[in-house]
């Protein structure tokens, strides 16, 4: 029998029996949903031979080969290593990452997602915890992606700010902060700090270009939730360095591991596990400022 990362392939997180317990779903690792076309076409072929007429694409930015027979599993994942999708996750171990299009496509973000993506997926897919971990990436913080209400979210932020003596008060930033952050006063815009998201989208308005990034940031979060009791993560710390967040995200998952109970949520044990003493070393080693 196939054995993956000590663990018999029948009760690997990527296969889920269905309602019918005849029948099983296949769920795929695919980071960031990112999938080549000639993979895609990989895939169509693979659900064909395994008498599947359609595909599933799941919330968390992947896909299921859905009404697959148990007898057939070795058979269907050998398949599907070869065509570089491999089996995904949905038990108690970390899923598939999702992020938003990134730098690569949307006007609005701050931060590059997909390599990013990837590169947490190389470090922590599929390791085992004692709850689901999930980790979403946004780009900015319209947090498309919802990383809020992740087990672990990052969110590309930029501090905004003025170059002194040059603003002519045209009220262009002002204009374009949701926020309401901005005002014009003397014919100078002036920053509202406790107001302000750090989105970019002032210094992206300018028509001058004399509002600047003061530093560009990952926040990452711990501890949010989706489901029937949502809630919001709590901010861990603000790394500059691509390859810090991708560090803090294994320590994180390494903390979880070591320190948090199967059953309950991330979000219902926090205090339980000392989040504030995990967050305090963190931040010691690893914080970028607020």
């Amino acid at each position: 029998m196939v054995m993956m990362q000590g663990r018999s392939i029948h009760t690997r997180g990527g296969v889920i029996t269905e309602i019918d317990p005849d029948f099983c779903a296949i769920r795929l690792r695919l980071p960031a949903g990112i999938l080549p076309v000639e993979k895609m076409t990989g895939i169509v072929e693979i659900a064909k031979k395994y008498g599947c007429k359609e595909v599933h694409l799941t919330t968390r930015q992947t896909m299921e080969i859905p009404h697959v027979d148990p007898s057939r599993l070795e058979e269907i994942v050998k398949d599907l290593e070869a065509n570089g999708t491999p089996l995904g996750s949905e038990h108690e171990e970390v899923v598939n990452i999702i992020a938003c299009p990134g730098t690569a496509q949307c006007k609005y973000a701050n931060i590059e997602t997909f390599g990013l993506a990837k590169k947490i997926d190389e470090r922590v897919f599929g390791k085992e915890t004692p709850i689901r971990v999930r980790i979403s990436i946004s780009g900015c913080p319209n947090a498309c992606t919802s990383p809020v209400l992740n087990e672990i979210g990052v969110v590309g932020r930029i501090r905004p700010v003025r170059v002194a003596g040059m603003c002519t008060g045209c009220g262009t930033c002002a204009e374009y902060c949701r926020e309401k952050a901005i005002t014009i006063k003397n014919g100078i815009s002036e920053l509202i700090p406790e107001r302000c998201v750090q989105c970019g989208i002032c210094v992206q308005s300018c028509p001058f270009d004399l509002l600047k990034s003061e530093y560009r940031h990952y926040l990452i979060t711990v501890g949010g939730r989706r489901g029937r009791h949502p809630a919001q993560g709590r901010e861990l710390v603000c790394v500059e360095r691509e390859e810090d967040v991708v560090e803090v995200i294994d320590r994180i998952v390494y903390w979880i591991y070591r320190t948090a109970w199967s059953g309950r949520h991330l979000a219902d044990q926090l205090d339980d596990i000392d989040f504030e003493a995990f967050r305090k070393k963190i931040r010691e080693e690893f914080s970028a400022g607020t």
